[in-house]
């Protein structure tokens, strides 16, 4: 008897460990961790998609601020312990993420059809959809200045950002060889549609740090998408790089005299996409249907001044924010696309050569957020 009751306790103690050992290597779920840019443009994500689905699921949703890039995410993947669920990508930082892994691919067709019932495949505008991300919103990056400090005519045209003599004062631009190299080459007269051509060689690549030269010791460096409305504010720019998005609330809602250069505004697309790993697959996959839903896009124009990327949802927007967004016609006359496959696989090269030419003459650095 007592020799049944030994083998029947040591049974149960081999099929509990068995239990939870096996607990213990499954993944264990969470609240839902989205991460995104910090700001105005995390509350017009709070207002428009994290708030509702909170409500929607009965569930908190919690909210992290970061500075772009992988860093971060490839330490959590390489580490298996990935705490964030669903992130904000610059379309650059996806396709490098897909690329090396780092992210899961999406099921496209767990996409909810636009308001108007056109398929999702076929209403996200071009390029939004790819294997590892879905595409929410369209974003520029704007030459931004403050009218208050010039004199006569107001800058026009990205030329007018590196013309000194005609616009005299500090320059704010972003530490990153993005958009700074474009930008430098298209004020000196390459066309948009051959900025990639000619970055792509040594004496194209000359000829942008060239320009950027004839700036540099005006130039303070911003990396957080606040700070171009600080230095504005603060009077320590008369003229800067900014996240189009980012002027909406100090031009419209505080009515400043602020003011925006769309000539050679250069856009991109913001995608969700998901750590490879994330407890949470699921349920980030339906906060991601939810939050690219026509009406939940259209609610965040609301908010801040940022393209939908579903084409139905352009639809709901309201006649005087569509004026505000990138993806107006009159806007988009001079813009240029920012080619993501091509930064993904040269912005390390370019990085490095950016940090380089800044050694050089750095001026000043302060602290990035859309």
């Amino acid at each position: 008897m007592h020799s049944f009751l030994r083998l029947g306790a040591a049974g149960l103690a081999i099929a509990f460990l068995q239990v939870t050992g096996a607990a213990a290597q499954a993944p264990v779920q969470k609240d839902l961790t989205v991460v995104s840019w910090g700001g105005s443009y995390t509350r017009s994500q709070m207002l428009a998609y994290v708030k509702p689905f909170r409500s929607r699921i009965g569930e908190w949703v919690a909210m992290e601020t970061y500075g772009g890039g992988l860093d971060e995410i490839r330490g959590q993947v390489e580490t298996e312990n990935v705490v964030w669920d669903v992130v904000d990508f610059e379309q650059s930082d996806l396709v490098k993420g897909c690329r090396e892994g780092l992210l899961e691919k999406l099921d496209h067709g767990a996409l909810a059809a636009g308001a108007d019932g056109t398929a999702a495949a076929e209403d996200f505008i071009p390029g939004a959809l790819t294997e590892c991300g879905v595409g929410q919103m369209v974003w520029a990056t704007v030459v931004a200045y403050d009218g208050s400090r010039i004199e006569g005519d107001r800058p026009a045209a990205l030329a007018d950002f590196f013309d000194l003599k005609k616009f005299p004062g500090e320059r704010g631009l972003r530490r990153d060889p993005r958009v700074a190299l474009e930008w430098a080459l298209m004020a000196d007269g390459v066309a948009p549609g051959e900025v990639y051509a000619a970055l792509a060689t040594e004496d194209g690549q000359q000829r942008a740090f060239s320009m950027l030269d004839r700036i540099r010791p005006r130039i303070v460096w911003w990396t957080t998408g606040s700070e171009p409305v600080q230095l504005l504010d603060s009077g320590a720019v008369v003229m800067t790089s900014a996240w189009n998005g980012r002027m909406y609330r100090p031009m419209v809602e505080e009515g400043k005299d602020y003011g925006i250069v769309w000539d050679g505004q250069l856009w991109d697309i913001d995608s969700w996409g998901v750590p490879k790993g994330t407890a949470n697959l699921a349920k980030a996959m339906d906060f991601i249907a939810f939050a690219t839903s026509s009406g939940q896009l259209a609610e965040q124009t609301k908010y801040i001044s940022y393209g939908p990327a579903r084409m139905s949802a352009m639809a709901l927007v309201n006649d005087d924010t569509k004026a505000m967004l990138p993806t107006a016609e009159a806007n988009m006359a001079t813009a240029l696309q920012t080619d993501a496959d091509w930064w993904a696989t040269h912005h390390e090269e370019l990085s490095a050569k950016f940090e380089q030419w800044l050694a050089k003459g750095r001026r000043g650095l302060s602290g990035s957020a859309r």
